[in-house]
């Protein structure tokens, strides 16, 4: 037996206290930048397990340190933050919470991307680490992240002077729970995740009546014309092997169907697997709206407005194949390929604010028997939920162990003895 083996042998000394987290804080979500709750459960935990903690990083952020001689520093790393999703899963510990959001709208709050599996997996693993001190050295860092939906929690905590406060890590490790068969883990090397950014784009026209078109500029029709042309960005002006979205997701002008408006508003996403394929896409999308209100003869410039930007995750090659093989030994054929992911999230602002290699693995979190069904009947789409779905809601067991256990495993590839 492997000293990874005899860490996760004694995980049922730890399972009914996690379980009871977990249940726990799907109960009682939080927005992000809110995360004080679960923050308040993770430091409590910590110190009891004699983590040193350092607490309000970034607002709401929380690393414990266990320094265990020397050796390489790897830093572990969970999101917190909860979506304003209303629950529909009927479990007992479903989430009933309601909050503020940053705009100031009461809204329903749910854990509806599975972030309090990430919390309750690094919680168990640090707990199972602190308690085998003697199978181990060098130093563990385990981050608890505000505010990754929003973009900005990982750089929060780094511009709140993270890496002044605690230890520089060697390594950042992190994983996500998705769908796919429970007890199943998937790693990838290279991009994993896309970079992506948002846009608002205003454009000016001349309002009037809808019976006198001829005196006007009509914005809502510029608009349309805009959204047909960005289209192209992709189909024609993007090789078909440089994948790449781009969404527009709302476009709002106008109050009465005789009414032709001064403005529209569009809002746009983009998505892509490289630095150049995204400057690329916004370049072309600032061209495109600027030429279609000159072909208008807007009375004004467009104003095109960037936010909620998120960087490419891309894994480092060495890392992710060390954690492939301890993954492969503890988990043998249940290790795969994680398929390329069109979601973005802020993981990697922590380790390429030091320039350090990272490697971000994913978790099956669906009931094995549903899987398969649903695999054997073509229809995944349609009867697996997906994050951020009011319905999504990973199997308990043995979700809860394997992320414990890829967590363990992975510290262990860089701390373990044997390493």
């Amino acid at each position: 037996m492997t000293d990874t083996e005899r860490i996760v042998a004694d995980y049922e000394a730890v399972r009914g206290d996690q379980e009871a987290l977990y249940r726990d804080l799907h109960e009682h979500p939080e927005l992000s930048h809110q995360e004080t709750r679960t923050a308040e459960k993770v430091i409590d935990g910590l110190r009891t397990w004699g983590f040193d903690v350092v607490d309000g990083v970034g607002g709401t952020g929380v690393v414990g340190v266990l320094a265990n001689g020397a050796g390489p520093t790897v830093l572990l790393r969970a999101d917190m933050d909860a979506l304003p999703v209303e629950e529909d899963t009927g479990v007992p510990y479903a989430s009933t919470q309601v909050a503020t959001d940053a705009a100031g709208a009461r809204v329903p709050v749910m854990h509806a991307c599975g972030h309090d599996v990430h919390v309750a997996s690094l919680m168990g693993a640090a707990r199972l680490m602190a308690s085998h001190t003697d199978l181990w050295h060098g130093t563990l860092l385990a981050l608890f992240q505000p505010a990754e939906e929003t973009g900005d929690g990982a750089r929060g905590m780094v511009d709140d002077h993270l890496f002044d406060r605690v230890p520089h890590p060697d390594v950042a490790l992190a994983q996500h729970v998705l769908p796919g068969p429970t007890g199943h883990v998937g790693v990838r090397n290279g991009a994993v995740l896309s970079t992506a950014q948002s846009m608002r784009v205003t454009v000016y026209g001349r309002g009037g009546h809808g019976s006198m078109p001829q005196n006007t500029i009509d914005p809502v029709v510029l608009a349309a014309m805009i959204v047909v042309r960005l289209q192209v960005l992709v189909s024609r002006e993007t090789a078909p092997t440089d994948p790449a979205v781009l969404t527009v997701g709302s476009l709002r002008a106008g109050t009465k169907s005789n009414i032709i408006p001064d403005t529209a508003v569009l809002e746009l996403n983009v998505r892509a697997y490289s630095a150049e394929t995204m400057a690329r896409l916004l370049d072309g999308i600032e061209r495109v709206v600027r030429a279609e209100c000159e072909a208008s003869g807007c009375p004004r410039e467009p104003e095109i407005e960037r936010f909620g930007a998120f960087p490419i995750t891309e894994n480092d090659s060495e890392t992710t194949e060390r954690i492939e093989e301890a993954f492969r030994d503890l988990f043998g054929d249940s290790v795969g390929i994680l398929d390329l992911q069109t979601a973005s999230e802020d993981f990697s602002d922590l380790p390429n604010a030091l320039g350090i290699p990272y490697s971000y693995w994913g978790l099956g979190g669906i009931d094995t028997a549903t899987w398969d069904k649903a695999v054997a009947a073509g229809r995944v789409l349609e009867d697996i939920p997906v994050n951020h779905s009011p319905k999504f809601l990973p199997v308990m067991q043995p979700t809860l162990k394997t992320g414990t256990s890829a967590l363990v495993a992975a510290a262990m590839s860089y701390l373990g003895k044997e390493a």
